[in-house]
Order: structure tokens, then C-alpha cells, then sequence
């Protein structure tokens, strides 16, 4: 969607050689180097770290998560780890530790599901199936009830139309079905906020939730909050937010992570890592205009140690 900046590209001088032989030594002798291991890893590509992974495990015989978990503790760890996986397997990894045991984190599950294009999606099932040999559709079936159930059914369809055409005709008709269904008549008609919400694409659902608030005179996003509870809320709330603007979306995630008491480290982790590649860049501007704080502060009063220190330099 528009002109989004990443802050983590490719690194130009890139020697796979040299990388591993300074991980390597980072790592051996007394204590451990982080900020080697952090200048190198922070700086490279999703697909530079995988590349450096393969050639450690060639030339050391060693695998280099392995390596780190030896050498790393608590979210700097994680952080790493995350890291070091393609993101698609990291997101599944996470899926399923957001589903497994008792309960189930379903702000996970909404935050990555309710936010991801229809290649995303697609991915993030391949990898769901090659790292936990499961089936992520099932999963998601058997883990969720009802209205969540058939929202979240209904985006791993991956159905969502990704066009950037405006109908203005199918935008009244949407409105008008919206304001119907969350009217309360027969209950709140799930099934057309589902529909609509998954199959349309962002512009025109922005051109929809114009009309809905001319038509009936109250914010899209108001509606929801006083029609809607529990999970099914966040999960509506996420998808009108992200058809608005997934840069805020994202950055508000951030704040309510550093928020309150205690730091809640893995959002952090997750969407710093997976969105340094595809738009951190504007996550930050619209963290500035929205908070009037740079992110960079923010995380800098609430996290500590390496671990902030990686943060701040996969922020650039």
C-alpha cells in the first residue's frame, strides 16, 4: 500500500565469510561479544541471515542457533532467534505457541492473521505445515469457536480481493449492509462484517467505511466497539485499522506492548523483526505523529541491556 520504507535492507558489502568467522569468534573464548554478534545480525536481510546460518553450519559443523542459545538468554535470545528464521516460519512458530497448552493467546492470532496479504498467508500455511507437520486451518478450527472461528477460517482462504479499483456503487451497497446488520435486528449479522471485511481490498473498504459514516453518522471503528466483544471486537477492529492504515496499526501494537506494567517483550520482537523489512521505516513516522515520541526513545525507556540495543539498531 503506497510508499512504505523498510529500515533493514540488504547489506551492500555483504561476505558471508567474514560473517560467520566474526560470529564464530564473538563466541568462543571468555564471555560472549553481543554487540559483534548484534552488528552483524541487525543489519543484514531475512535472507542474508539464512545464508549465514547455511555457511556456519558448513564450516563449523555446528548449527548456529545452537551456538547462540548457549551463549544468549531471555527476549535478547528470542529476539535472535526469531531472527534467524525465513519470517513466514517465525510467524508460524508463533501461531502455534499462541495455540498450544492451555488457552490461547488470541491477540497472536489476530495480529498476525488479521494483518497479512493473501501471499502471506499462503506462505505462512507452507510453513505452518513444514515446521509443525500440522495443518494450520485445523488448528485455527480447532482452537477458536464461532464468530472467531469463522473469521479467521474465512482470511485463511486468502480470498481478499488485492486490486487498488474503487467501486463506489459496491461501497454504498457495503455500507448500507453494515449498518444493517450491526443495527441488532437479528443479532449482529457476523457473516457480512466477515465477508466484507476479508474479501474486499484496502481502498475500497476505506471508500466503504466513508459512506458508512455518512449514512449513519458515527465512525466505523465506534459502531464496532459498542456492537462487538471479546475477540471478535479486536479482530473487526484490526481489519478496519489495517484497511485505514497498517503503519498506525502496527504502531499503536508497539505502544500498548511498552504500556502499562511490565513490557510485553515477544509483540515487540515480533512485529520490529518481521516489519524491518517491509515498512518499520513508516511505522516510526506514524509512531512520532501519533505519540509525539520517537519509537527509538520509547523502546529506550522500556527495554534494557542487548536486548534494547538490537532494537535500536534494526530501528536505524
Amino acid at each position: 500500500m503506497g510508499n512504505v520504507q523498510p529500515t533493514v535492507v540488504p547489506y551492500a558489502d555483504f561476505d558471508v565469510t567474514s560473517d560467520i568467522t566474526t560470529i564464530r569468534k564473538a563466541c568462543t573464548g571468555l564471555g560472549t561479544d553481543e554487540e559483534a554478534i548484534i552488528s552483524i545480525l541487525a543489519n543484514r536481510s531475512a535472507a542474508q541471515r539464512l545464508e549465514i546460518k547455511q555457511a556456519y553450519f558448513a564450516k563449523f559443523h555446528n548449527e548456529l542457533e545452537k551456538v547462540l542459545k548457549g551463549e544468549l538468554a531471555g527476549s535478547f535470545e528470542n529476539a535472535i532467534m526469531a531472527m534467524l528464521d525465513p519470517p513466514a516460519v517465525y510467524a508460524a512458530k508463533e501461531l502455534r505457541k499462541a495455540m498450544k497448552g492451555a488457552g490461547t493467546d488470541e491477540d497472536v492470532l489476530v495480529e498476525i492473521l488479521c494483518t497479512s496479504s493473501n501471499q502471506d498467508i499462503i506462505k505462512l500455511k507452507q510453513a505452518y505445515t513444514q515446521v509443525n507437520q500440522r495443518d494450520l486451518e485445523s488448528d485455527i478450527e480447532g482452537d477458536t469457536s464461532g464468530d472467531v472461528r469463522n473469521l479467521l477460517s474465512g482470511l485463511l482462504q486468502a480470498n481478499r480481493d488485492e486490486n487498488y479499483e474503487v467501486d463506489e456503487g459496491l461501497a454504498e451497497q457495503d455500507a448500507a449492509a453494515l449498518i444493517e446488520a450491526g443495527e441488532g435486528r437479528f443479532g449482529t449479522e457476523e457473516s457480512t462484517f466477515n465477508h466484507i471485511l476479508t474479501h474486499r481490498n484496502y481502498l475500497q473498504l476505506q471508500a466503504t467505511f466513508k459512506r458508512y459514516a455518512s449514512l449513519c453518522g458515527t465512525d466505523i471503528l465506534d459502531s464496532i466497539e459498542s456492537e462487538a466483544s471479546g475477540t471478535l471486537k479486536d479482530c473487526y477492529i484490526t481489519l478496519v485499522r489495517c484497511a485505514k492504515n497498517p503503519q498506525l496499526y502496527f504502531a499503536r501494537r508497539l505502544n500498548a506492548a511498552m504500556s502499562g506494567a511490565g513490557t510485553d517483550e515477544d509483540t515487540l520482537i515480533r512485529i520490529i523483526v518481521v516489519r524491518s523489512e517491509i515498512d518499520l521505516e513508516t511505522i516510526k513516522d506514524m509512531y512520532l505523529e501519533k505519540y509525539d515520541t520517537p519509537l527509538r526513545d520509547a523502546l529506550s525507556s522500556d527495554c534494557g541491556g542487548d536486548f534494547k540495543r538490537l532494537l535500536l539498531d534494526i530501528l536505524h
